[in-house]
C-alpha cells in the first residue's frame, strides 16, 4: 500500500501536511513520540477522508530508532512513496551556558536521524523509480545565528544536503525539496518554555506554509523559503557578508540570552521543541 510517511507529525507543520494531504487520499504513517496526540490525529482523518492513517510512537533521537521505523513499515507492507522529515527542535540561549547533551541531541535528530531515514527510503524509491522527500529545513540555516548556533547550523545541513542529493537523484525521477520556513504560527515558543518569545512580524500560518511546498513540488523546485520576507532574508544572507549579518544577530539577541561578564548569571538555557 502506498502511503505518505511524516515525522513530528503530531503538532505544528507535520500535523498540517498529515490533513492537507489526506485532502489529496493520501494514506499515512504518522510518527511522533505523543501516542495520544497521533492516535486521535489517525481517527480524525480516517474517518473524515476515507484514508488509511497509521501511527508509529517513536523518539527518532534514539539509538537505532531509524531502524525501528523502517522495519514498521516494511512489516505493515507500506510502500512509502512520500517522505516528509519534519522532526526537530531548537534551542536558543549562550551556547557555553547551553545544556551540553541537549545540544548533541538536537545534532542527533535534525541531522543524523533525517540522514539515516532517508537513505533507508530513498533505497527503496531508486528500485520504483519514483518518490518525493520534503525535508523541512529553516529560513535560520542561512547565516550563522549567535544564541542559536547549534539549531542554525543544524538547518543549514538540512538545506545543503537536500539539495545535495536532488540532484543525485533527478535521473531515477525523485523529488527532493529543502523546505524553508521562518516563524510560523504554531505552538512553538509554549512549548519551548521561552518566557520571553522572540516577535517576529508577519509570521505565516501553518497552512501557508504547506502551500509553498506543495506548489514547489509541483513545480519540481529543488529549495523553497516560504514567505515574503522570509525569501528578502534569505537573499540577504547569500550577499551579505557573514561579518555584518552576524553581528546584527547578535546585536538583537544578545540582551535577551546574555547578561554582562560581571552579572549573574542565573539559568540562561532557553529550549525550543517542535519548531515550525
Amino acid at each position: 500500500m502506498k502511503a505518505t510517511l511524516i515525522t513530528g507529525a503530531s503538532s505544528g507543520i507535520g500535523e498540517g501536511f498529515a490533513r492537507r494531504l489526506a485532502t489529496l487520499g493520501h494514506n499515512l504513517v504518522l510518527v511522533a513520540r505523543s501516542e495520544k496526540a497521533l492516535h486521535e490525529l489517525c481517527d480524525e482523518l480516517m474517518l473524515k477522508h476515507e484514508i488509511m492513517a497509521h501511527y508509529v510512537v517513536l523518539d527518532l533521537a534514539e539509538p537505532n530508532a531509524d531502524l525501528t521505523l523502517f522495519e514498521e513499515t516494511e512489516r505493515h507492507g507500506f510502500e512509502i512513496d512520500w517522505l516528509i522529515n519534519n522532526a526537530g527542535f531548537g534551542s536558543a540561549g549562550d551556547f557555553a551556558k547551553l545544556d551540553l547533551d541537549r545540544e548533541l541531541q538536537m545534532i542527533e535528530l535534525n541531522i543524523a536521524a533525517l540522514v539515516s531515514i532517508t537513505h533507508a527510503y530513498l533505497v527503496k524509491m531508486r528500485e520504483r523509480r519514483a518518490g518525493t522527500i520534503i525535508n523541512v529545513s529553516s529560513a535560520a540555516g542561512f547565516q550563522p545565528i549567535p544564541f542559536m548556533a547549534t539549531y542554525a547550523a543544524t538547518k543549514a545541513f538540512v538545506t545543503s544536503f537536500s539539495e545535495a542529493i536532488a540532484e543525485e537523484n533527478r535521473p531515477y525521477g525523485i523529488q527532493v525539496l529543502a523546505l524553508c520556513p521562518g516563524s510560523t504560527k504554531t505552538n512553538f515558543f509554549a512549548a519551548s518554555k521561552i518566557d520571553r518569545p522572540i516577535k517576529v512580524k508577519g509570521q505565516q500560518t501553518v497552512e501557508d506554509v504547506i502551500e509553498t511546498a506543495l506548489r514547489a513540488i509541483t513545480t519540481r523546485r529543488i529549495k523553497v523559503v516560504s514567505g515574503l520576507a522570509n525569501k528578502i532574508g534569505a537573499i540577504l544572507g547569500t550577499y551579505v557578508p557573514t561579518f555584518i549579518s552576524r553581528r546584527v544577530m547578535a546585536g538583537a539577541l544578545r540582551s535577551r540570552f546574555q547578561v554582562k561578564p560581571d552579572e549573574p548569571t542565573g539559568n540562561d538555557h532557553k529550549v525550543m521543541s517542535d519548531k515550525r
